[in-house]
Order: structure tokens, then C-alpha cells, then sequence
């Protein structure tokens, strides 16, 4: 057949000087596998070609002992006539071979768990059957759903608090029920939300160095729900807007200022709701639910833009996020219980723009979404590893980059905001991996030669000022997040907590105050204020001290017991 010597001698490739055995051959985006055994020979176009394999080739008698190049046994074989082709050769334009490998700056991101002495160990993680992360941080905590009996709590730790957490350390604990979802806000770096199985969300207050005592008492308690409530997540550009969503298959949207439920999506949702996410700027949410649909809501108009029935087919637990250009990616299982990932656009939701299947697992996938980077990590709960993967323009849309591994299993999983990352080390993102007794922190790093600036990795990011009130976006008001540099590291500003104390309007007061009385009520509020700054200071220095005293006894009796042993 000329087309296939001309394939083999064409100058499209050379075969490998071998002795005969299985080879095989990549191109892209075909592949071509030849493999060769005492009996038969098999020339195969891939399954992304255009020609469907209509046999093969087969060998009359046994192949000659060659140990010369794999091309010159095939013509050979043909010349004897041992060799009949049978089915057509897809021979590749040479212009496919110009670029094998995806360009991407991310192509080598790759991780590394922190070492023994930089983990939050003894740490009792929640064992609670409800797929929730369990964690959540942000550049100055990380807060951990933990084990508590006669309630739920959670722990609030400085991030520099490394090392083995005392069983005695405080907790928040006004829970009369399992805590089920955390959740910092993005404007505010010591105000959480916790929703919990005694059907509550409470917003919580965490003092400026962390707690020195338990804390029990939240600054607002929101109760709407009438079954427990399994999400909570606050709005990505609005101050104090916060929602959740419960098993009564209700999502409520808040004002936290006030205390107020604004908006009630009742009649949505037939089934209990496996994750809710905002859009870029707030003004949409996406939802998983049950009955295997994911749903596109506009809030406000309380109407559904866009549905997809059985986006994924199995019965395991979906989850949805959007992405930064309004597409959507959701994870789940298929009817063969394999898990999958796809992508969708809300404006033709019918079809995928891609699906991918992965393994078998039991795990549900928690997608984790970096908007400057456009890169999704998957972790699946006892999965022992993360995947990440990078969206772009280009088919497949969603190309698969690295997996990073452990032995240990992972319980939950918490994910660090962009400016709490060490630019200086190229970190592009830092997960907190909960083990069933601690917390380990794991790095993703891009490498780099030079130390300077890699501005590439570090587009302007979401920073921690809103851009609007509550009230503006409830009366239809929209807006971007307001981004800043990570050119010199995140710092917090200096007028930051000026803005907290101002406007956290996370206590109920008085809306209205005249021009006249303004003033002196900031006055009057900054004496308590500092007041109880100096007691927090007091309180962490007489805890400090007794730290110190019982480790002196301690150290003590162990040099007492190591003399008795030398004698």
C-alpha cells in the first residue's frame, strides 16, 4: 500500500530503532498506536480522528527476527507479502506536529505541605455528615468547625498560632446545635458567619488579636430558616449583605446591619440545595439543588434567568460556582457514578461547552476558583490530593495541569484569599488541609528565577473595601469589586478598623442621627472602645503569665525526673 510506506518513510516521523515490541506514538490532537506482537500488527487512528478503524492489519505467519528500525520491518513484511492493510491509514498534515505541548505560565505550578512546626495540631475536626469545607481563613485567622459537645462551636486561630492548640483554647460556641458552614466576610477580616443545625446564622465579632476567652455571644442572630442551615456566604461587593440557605430549601439574603430578611426565594428550589455562589459583582447567584438542576437567579427580580435539568446525572451531590467571564463550572457525578466536571454558559445552558469525566470516588469535588488566574482546584472530600485545572478560551477549555498528592485523606478544606499569599515566594494560592486531629497548611507555588515582582501572577485583586452599602444593592445598584496591588504585599490600612468601628453596622442602632449629634457620638464611642481594648490587653497578659507559670512547674518537675534518671 503507498500510503503507508509513503507514511513511514514520508519524513512525517521516525520510528525508533528497537527490537520489535509495543510502541506508541502521540500526536496532536491524534494518536496513532502501533503494537506489534508475535501474531499480529495494528495500525489504529484515534478516536479524535475522522476515520473510524474498519480492522486492522493483519499478519499471515509469525514477524522475522528484525532488530533493525520498526519502518524498515513493516516494509519489508510488506514486500513478502506477510503484511495485508485492510483498513485506511490517517496520515496527519505536518503542520500538527508545530506545538505538542499547551503554552501556560501555570504548567509547573506545584505544592508542598508546610512543615510539623507551622500545622495547628490537636485539633478535634468536626466529624458532622454535611459536605461543607469545615474551614475558612483569611489573612489574619483561620477558623476550624470542630468537635463540641452539648452545642456547635468553632475555633477562631491567629494564623502565627502554630504548633499544638490547648485543649482548653476558647472557642465560639453560642451554637445550640452543630456548626455547618463558615464563612469570613470579605470586607471585614474579624466579622464570621456560622450556619448550624439548630436552624440559626450568627454573625460574630473575633477581637483584634483573637480571643482570649470563648465567645458565646454574637452580635446578631438571624432566624428565618425552619430546618438547619448548611450554607452561608456573604456578598463579594456589598457591606453586610450576607445569604443562606437551609434544608427547608429557602434562601434568605440579609441585611446583617439591620437584622432584616429583604429577600425570600421560597418557591425555587423543590429539594435541598447543595451550594449557592455569587457572580464577580454580586448581582447573580447559581445554585445546585437535588433534583439535579443548576439554576441561574437573578435575587432581586426573585426570578430564575437560566435552569439546566440533570447537568450531571448521578445522585451524588453537585456543586456550582461561577467564574470570572459568567460561565459557569459545576462538579458532580454521572449515571456510572463516575465523577465529572463541566463547563456551562448561562446564555446557552442547554449544552455543555465541556465535560470531562474523572474516577470512581465516592468524594464530592469542592471546587475552589482563583478569578485572577483563572485556575479551579478540586478537592474532593477523602480524597488524599487536589487537582487544579486552567480555564481559557482555547478547546478543551478546561486543560488539566497537575495533581498534588498526600497519604493522609483530607476532612474538609480551607482556601486563602489572594492578599493573604506571599507574593515574595510566588505563592498563587494556600489551602488549609483539616486531617482528623489537624490542620495543615499546603503551598502553591509557580517557580521563578528572579526575586522581583512577577506582575504576570499577580494581576490587581479583590481587595477588602466594598463597593457599595447594603441598601444601594438592594435598590438595584451593581458593582465591581474594587481591586488593588499586591506589589509590596498586602498591608491593611490604617483607616481600615476606623471604617469597622464607624460602620459596622452589624449592631442595631438608631439609622437616623443628625449632623449635630454625629460627631459627639463618635467621641463618646471611641472612650468605650479604647476601654475595652486595654481590658483585652490586660486579659491576654494575665493568660500569658499563667502560660508561663504552669510551663515553669512543668519543665521543673521533667529536669527533677531527668537527674533522678542520670542517678
Amino acid at each position: 500500500d503507498t500510503r503507508c510506506s509513503d507514511f513511514i518513510n514520508g519524513g512525517f516521523l521516525t520510528f525508533p530503532r528497537k527490537p520489535i515490541q509495543q510502541v506508541v506514538l502521540k500526536f496532536q490532537p491524534f494518536s496513532i498506536w502501533v503494537c506489534i506482537d508475535s501474531f499480529s500488527l495494528c495500525i489504529l487512528p484515534s478516536e479524535g480522528s475522522s476515520i473510524k478503524p474498519a480492522g486492522g492489519c493483519g499478519l499471515n505467519g509469525s514477524l522475522p527476527q528484525v532488530t533493525r528500525g520498526l519502518g524498515e520491518a513493516v516494509l519489508e513484511m510488506l514486500s513478502l507479502g506477510l503484511l495485508k492493510i485492510f483498513s485506511p491509514i490517517f496520515v496527519p498534515p505536518p503542520d500538527m506536529f508545530r506545538r505538542v505541548v499547551r503554552q501556560s505560565k501555570f504548567r509547573h505550578v506545584f505544592g508542598q505541605a508546610v512543615k510539623n512546626d507551622q500545622c495547628y495540631d490537636d485539633i478535634r475536626v468536626s466529624r458532622v455528615t454535611w459536605d461543607s469545607s469545615f474551614c475558612a481563613v483569611n489573612p489574619k485567622f483561620v477558623a476550624i468547625i470542630i468537635e463540641a459537645s452539648g452545642g456547635g462551636a468553632f475555633l477562631v486561630l491567629p494564623l502565627h498560632k502554630t504548633g499544638r492548640i490547648d485543649k482548653s483554647y476558647p472557642t465560639v460556641c453560642g451554637h445550640t446545635g452543630p456548626v455547618l458552614d463558615i464563612d469570613w466576610c470579605p470586607h471585614n477580616d474579624q466579622v464570621i458567619a456560622s450556619g448550624s443545625e439548630d436552624c440559626t446564622v450568627m454573625v460574630w465579632q473575633i477581637p483584634e488579636n483573637g480571643l482570649t476567652s470563648s465567645l458565646s455571644e454574637p452580635v446578631v442572630v438571624l432566624e428565618g430558616h425552619s430546618k438547619r442551615v448548611g450554607i452561608v456566604t456573604w456578598h463579594p461587593t456589598a457591606r453586610n449583605v450576607l445569604l443562606s440557605a437551609g434544608c427547608d430549601n429557602l434562601i434568605i439574603i440579609w441585611n446583617v446591619g439591620t437584622g432584616e430578611a429583604l429577600i425570600n426565594l421560597e418557591d425555587v428550589h423543590p429539594d435541598v440545595i447543595y451550594s449557592v455562589c455569587w457572580n464577580r459583582n454580586g448581582s447573580l447567584i447559581c445554585t445546585a439543588c437535588k433534583d439535579k438542576k443548576v439554576r441561574v437567579i437573578d435575587p432581586r427580580k426573585e426570578e430564575v434567568i437560566a435552569e439546566k435539568d440533570k447537568a450531571h446525572e448521578g445522585a451524588r451531590p453537585m456543586r456550582a460556582i461561577f467564574l470570572a467571564d459568567g460561565n459557569i463550572f459545576t462538579t458532580g457525578f454521572s449515571r456510572m457514578s463516575e465523577r465529572q466536571l463541566a463547563l456551562w454558559n448561562p446564555q446557552n445552558i442547554e449544552e455543555p461547552i465541556s465535560v470531562h469525566e474523572m474516577d470512581t470516588s465516592n468524594g464530592v469535588l469542592l471546587p475552589f476558583y482563583d478569578p485572577d488566574t483563572n485556575i479551579v482546584y478540586l478537592c474532593g472530600k477523602g480524597d488524599s490530593s487536589i487537582r487544579y485545572f486552567e480555564i481559557t478560551d482555547e478547546a478543551p477549555y478546561v486543560h488539566y495541569l497537575n495533581t498534588f498528592s498526600t497519604k493522609e485523606p483530607q476532612r474538609g478544606m480551607g482556601y486563602m484569599a489572594k492578599r493573604g499569599l506571599d507574593v515574595n515566594k510566588c505563592e498563587i494560592a494556600r489551602f488549609y488541609k483539616l486531617h482528623e486531629r489537624k490542620c495543615e497548611p499546603i503551598i502553591m507555588t509557580v517557580p521563578r528565577k528572579s526575586d522581583l515582582f512577577q506582575d504576570d501572577l499577580y494581576p490587581d485583586t479583590a481587595g477588602p473595601d466594598c463597593a457599595l452599602e447594603a441598601e444601594e444593592w438592594f435598590e438595584g445598584k451593581n458593582g465591581d469589586p474594587i481591586l488593588i496591588s499586591l506589589k509590596h504585599g498586602y498591608v491593611p490600612g490604617k483607616n481600615r478598623d476606623l471604617k469597622v468601628v464607624k460602620k459596622n453596622i452589624l449592631e442595631n442602632k438608631p439609622a437616623k442621627k443628625t449632623e449635630h449629634t454625629a460627631p459627639a457620638h463618635k467621641q463618646v464611642s471611641s472612650t468605650p472602645s479604647i476601654v475595652t481594648k486595654l481590658d483585652e490587653i490586660l486579659k491576654e497578659v494575665k493568660s500569658l503569665r499563667d502560660l508561663i507559670g504552669s510551663q515553669e512547674k512543668r519543665i521543673a518537675k521533667l529536669e527533677e525526673q531527668m537527674s533522678k534518671i542520670a542517678i
